[in-house]
């Protein structure tokens, strides 16, 4: 990449340099944010889940995080993962991280973020770093990546197209955390806590319509706002209602829906393991997969960080839609949609021939905390679960027409939240063609 552009320093672009505070961390709210590398994930932070840290006032200004600074790891795995704050938490960051406060009469502080979010900032991290597990870079070496120096108008503009990329990823992804919530809130509901039969059983108690009972928590609204619901909705409504019983029976899980059965995770979906891919190499490189493992499981993506043969038996190739558990080391459940990829070894691809996706993904959701907990019990280097672990997994499996009737709200649901994480990789994907184009000078824009 060439540019026509005076080239500066990280560090010349700054007016500040500093190292962050160190304390240890609470989910208590005794004081203010405290930003730890694991709280950035691909320069992006979940603000729900970032803990706090008891801090004196005479010394919170100088951790203090203000609009526009970035802030870099320095150490381990993630050495060279950045974020650039939007200033709307009160936050002081970690030691571990370090901050990079951006002369603003010379640079957009995110246009310099921007160049950090680039494969030419990825190989020179590579590059800096030592070789040992926990290498990392200091301020001083992380400070001599060169940043273009652009007149400040085409730097805003250049900021300006990029963040309305990135406004429209994290805008699919909030409306998808909300589908999230409704779906897992509709599943627990109907077949775990089985309101829907409750209801029913509690109004045939008292005398009154359980159809109507149970409309109205399916539906979340009151018998009155039920009524106010068009034709086709309402009957749809009821139609859902009816499909479930009004009585529990005992079963080896205990109390559960009359009609229902009781199966193991096991005997709801096939979970085929993964390969290990270190001996199915690609042939030439122009012909392969990319190699699919936990790594990128947690972000979501192929990157291509390792490559596989293409021609590797089909039950272990990923597509959009397909649900993955990986049950070793970390151990999550997601529904894959970053691309057709090679499945690693330690991570199950789920599938079943008699059960919808929806069930058998949130049926393997909702024994994920056991299986964590499971994992973290062994005293091994890497936690897991086992098969048996599976088999003993038990879930209650409701009969087809509910399957049915009920897959048309939660898997409409499910299939949304499939289509917009498919978009934002398009997105994404578009956004990172445009970068280095963008910062190199390759793509002008009018300034005016």
């Amino acid at each position: 990449m060439s540019f026509n552009e005076k080239m500066v320093c990280l560090s010349d672009a700054c007016i500040d340099v500093s190292y962050g505070y160190t304390e240890s961390a609470s989910d208590k709210e005794i004081g203010p944010h405290f930003l730890r590398i694991t709280d950035i994930q691909n320069g992006t932070v979940d603000w729900e889940k970032v803990p706090f840290c008891k801090i004196a006032e005479e010394r919170i200004e100088k951790y203090l995080l203000k609009e526009g600074d970035i802030v870099i790891a320095r150490t381990g795995n993630s050495t060279g993962e950045n974020y650039a704050f939007k200033g709307n938490k009160r936050t002081v960051f970690a030691s571990y991280l370090i901050r990079y406060r951006i002369d603003e009469t010379q640079f957009n502080p995110f246009f310099v973020w921007y160049n950090l979010r680039t494969n030419r900032w990825n190989d020179f991290v590579k590059s800096v770093k030592g070789g040992s597990a926990q290498s990392g870079a200091n301020a001083r070496v992380l400070g001599r990546f060169e940043i273009p120096k652009f007149e400040i108008r085409k730097q805003n503009k250049i900021v300006e197209m990029l963040q309305n990329l990135d406004d429209k990823i994290a805008n699919n992804n909030r409306i998808n955390k909300s589908l999230e919530e409704m779906a897992q809130a509709l599943f627990k509901s109907w077949f775990v806590d089985f309101e829907p039969v409750k209801a029913k059983m509690q109004a045939i108690a008292l005398g009154n319509d359980p159809q109507i009972a149970a409309m109205e928590i399916i539906s979340g609204k009151t018998a009155a706002e039920t009524q106010n619901f068009a034709d086709v909705k309402y009957d749809e409504l009821r139609t859902t209602a009816v499909l479930f019983p009004d009585n529990l029976v005992e079963s080896e899980l205990g109390l559960i829906p009359e009609g229902w059965g009781v199966k193991p995770l096991s005997k709801i979906a096939n979970y085929q393991n993964g390969l290990a891919l270190q001996k199915f190499r690609p042939k030439n490189e122009n012909d392969y997969l990319p190699v699919v493992k936990i790594a990128q499981l947690k972000k979501g993506v192929a990157d291509s960080e390792e490559k596989a043969a293409s021609d590797i038996k089909p039950e272990c190739i990923i597509n959009n839609g397909d649900v993955v558990f990986s049950w070793s080391g970390s151990l999550m459940v997601d529904i894959w949609c970053g691309g057709k990829g090679a499945l690693n070894q330690h991570l199950f691809k789920v599938t079943s021939d008699q059960y919808p996706r929806w069930f058998y993904y949130y049926s393997t959701k909702l024994h994920l905390e056991n299986f964590q907990r499971i994992a973290a019990d062994k005293a091994v280097t890497m936690g897991h679960i086992k098969r048996e672990h599976l088999d003993q997994a038990l879930c209650t499996t409701p009969k087809n027409d509910i399957l049915t009737g009920c897959g048309k709200i939660i898997g409409d649901i499910v299939n949304k939240q499939i289509k917009l994480r498919i978009q934002n990789m398009s997105i994404i994907e578009l956004r990172d063609t445009l970068l280095p184009k963008l910062l190199s000078g390759e793509i002008e824009l009018n300034a005016d």
